[in-house]
């Protein structure tokens, strides 16, 4: 399993991505290497996170089992 370090990297990389995005979008001139850099950076971060989320989503399930065989 990952540390939950990435997940901060991951949400990290999403929001400069973002702001990349809506900079280079909002200003008159937009660069255009910028511009796929923020997407870059944006769904790099959003697949790594969504693996984070989908390996971890049954922890808690596995948790409240252990506890449940443990009482008996």
């Amino acid at each position: 399993m990952k540390k939950p370090s990435s997940q901060f990297v991951n949400s990290m990389l999403i929001l400069v991505g973002g702001a990349i995005l809506i900079f280079q979008i909002s200003g008159e001139e937009r660069n255009v290497y910028m511009l796929i850099l923020g997407i870059v950076m944006l769904m790099y971060g959003l697949y790594n996170a969504t693996n984070y989320w989908v390996e971890t989503k049954d922890d808690h399930k596995k948790e409240e089992e252990e506890k449940n065989n443990n009482s008996f």
